[in-house]
């Protein structure tokens, strides 16, 4: 059977707003008054703009979000829509597939394309953390002790407190990490590194609410990293603390070494791909700015969890016969700081090409946007850098992970 390759046209986000609703005097976020499907139908307009005969050749829309309750319930992808200038007659989709959902979006317009599909795919993500909270959707296993310890669930932080006590690492490496991708993000954004890839959010006037990620922390040293206290042994006492041991007896204790700077901040934020074949940017004149040579999804161990990205990796690698080191950039899921610290440990990567602008735990987690920025990024830093070749990768809780390799154009 011939498949058809998948290519990108076109990759956009959002700023990352701070995830945070108004309460009594604090304002909310940047983006707390705009609902998700408003930052989405932001983001569809300026395709538009930019891409002349792509909205009357939208053959789907997929978003992916986590949080789907309130103003994320019902179908968001359908919200979005029916709120812009698609067409009623293109198929829509909403999933989640927690904090790899975007990506997971993508993969599927891919994998859509691969079969025959003809036109453009619209597939990312977005999440709104200001107006649906972090397991705001309330699942019965998030709150009951004994159905969580029967499912082998645990609060994704504990998994990346495991693999800092697996690896032995201190709470100065995590903070190395932290500090550099906020000094990346700043930097970034002083060069005009997000100018094309990054489309401010105005309201409904006209007036620009945000065009920057509001989360980077100027000024940040390692010494005030240093000062912030470890923030999870009380969470881990809940039970999940024996539940990592009782999986790994080899360890006496969980040794809780991230503090909150160490994690990705809660933010709001959305992101689209335009995916389609070759033949589909011809019959309308656009010009494809990468195609995607290879992706793959996987399911790890649901109590360490944030290694299933480390497996995607393996397996992309195998597939391809690519070595890490082949790679011009890459866009790796900052997925609080151990992960990062065990990618750099593991692989020895130069560290230049990874996140070459910053990470989430500078510019912080739209979760169910998180994997389509992390594309978005890596497409526009091939073209800025001028080089061909990059891996995006992401984890999510309960062991999920994905990767993907594509080529500049």
């Amino acid at each position: 059977m011939k498949f058809t390759e998948p290519f990108i046209f076109d990759a956009i986000r959002t700023p990352r707003g701070l995830g945070r609703a108004p309460k009594n005097d604090k304002p909310g976020g940047s983006l707390s008054s705009c609902a998700p499907h408003e930052l989405v139908v932001g983001l569809i307009d300026e395709l538009d703009k930019r891409n002349s005969g792509l909205l009357e050749n939208i053959s789907s829309l997929t978003l992916g979000c986590v949080g789907q309750v309130k103003s994320q319930g019902g179908h968001l992808a359908l919200i979005c829509r029916l709120a812009s200038d698609i067409p009623n007659h293109a198929p829509v989709k909403t999933l989640n597939n927690y904090c790899v959902s975007g990506l997971t979006a993508i993969n599927d317009a891919a994998t859509t394309v691969q079969a025959g599909k003809d036109g453009f795919l619209i597939a990312g993500g977005v999440e709104s953390l200001s107006s649906v909270g972090f397991l705001g959707d309330n699942a019965s296993y998030y709150s009951d002790p004994k159905l969580s310890a029967s499912l082998n669930w645990a609060p994704p932080v504990m998994g990346a407190e495991l693999i800092a006590t697996i690896e032995g690492y201190s709470k100065r490496e995590l903070d190395e990490v932290t500090l550099k991708s906020h000094k990346k993000a700043a930097i970034a954004w002083q060069n005009g590194s997000y100018k094309d890839s990054v489309i401010a959010v105005k309201d409904n006037k006209g007036k620009i609410l945000l065009d920057h990620d509001e989360l980077i922390r100027q000024g940040l040293t390692a010494e005030k990293l240093g000062s912030m206290p470890p923030a999870f042994a009380e969470q881990g006492k809940l039970g999940f603390d024996k539940m990592m041991l009782d999986k790994h007896p080899a360890l006496d204790a969980i040794q809780h070494i991230h503090s909150i700077a160490n994690c990705p901040g809660m933010a709001d934020g959305a992101a689209l791909t335009v995916i389609g074949s070759k033949a589909a940017g011809a019959a309308v004149g656009l010009e494809a700015k990468a195609r995607i040579i290879a992706a793959i999804e996987t399911a790890g161990d649901p109590i360490i969890q944030l290694t299933a990205g480390f497996d995607a990796i393996e397996l992309l690698l195998r597939q391809t016969g690519f070595s890490i080191h082949d790679f011009d950039r890459i866009e790796f899921m900052e997925a609080f700081a151990s992960p990062l610290v065990k990618f750099f440990r593991t692989y020895d990567p130069d560290i230049d090409k990874v996140n070459a602008n910053g990470g989430h735990l500078a510019m912080g987690h739209p979760m169910g946007a998180t994997g389509a920025i992390l594309l978005t990024t890596l497409t526009h830093e091939l073209e800025r850098s001028d080089t061909t070749l990059g891996l995006v990768v992401a984890q999510a809780a309960g062991g999920i992970g994905s990767a993907m390799i594509i080529e500049r154009i």
